[in-house]
């Protein structure tokens, strides 16, 4: 298989399209997280290539996860995932070091896009 990625996002359906996605295209899921509390601790546990994280989500959201996940793995690579605009949001996380995002309704293309440009980031 090729790369290890981790899916965060509270919505089951979603989480089962970037799979079906990501899987096409030989990338591995290692584990999935509903919520940034989980995403946190995954992490930790798995140490994937890449994680997808959902900006909102219950009990802890994307934004703090990413900022305690960037604590725990500086160099960790992440794309956010956001429904709608949410630029704001977005910028946070660029700031704190998310390298693209992807916004739901989302297309096979851009998802991939945004999953290699992370991978390829130095």
């Amino acid at each position: 298989m090729g790369k290890r990625i981790m899916i965060v996002d509270d919505a089951p359906v979603v989480r089962l399209m970037l799979k079906d996605i990501l899987q096409h295209y030989n990338f591995e899921i290692v584990a999935e997280a509903k919520n940034g509390n989980e995403a946190v601790e995954k992490y930790k546990q798995f140490r994937p290539d890449l994680t997808t994280l959902d900006v909102t989500m219950p009990e802890k959201d994307g934004i703090e996860a990413l900022e305690e996940i960037m604590a725990f793995d500086k160099d960790a690579r992440v794309v956010m995932v956001t429904a709608i605009d949410q630029r704001d949001s977005l910028m946070k996380a660029i700031k704190l070091g998310a390298l693209d995002y992807i916004v739901k309704p989302f297309e096979d293309d851009r998802v991939i896009s945004a999953v290699n440009k992370a991978l390829s980031a130095i």
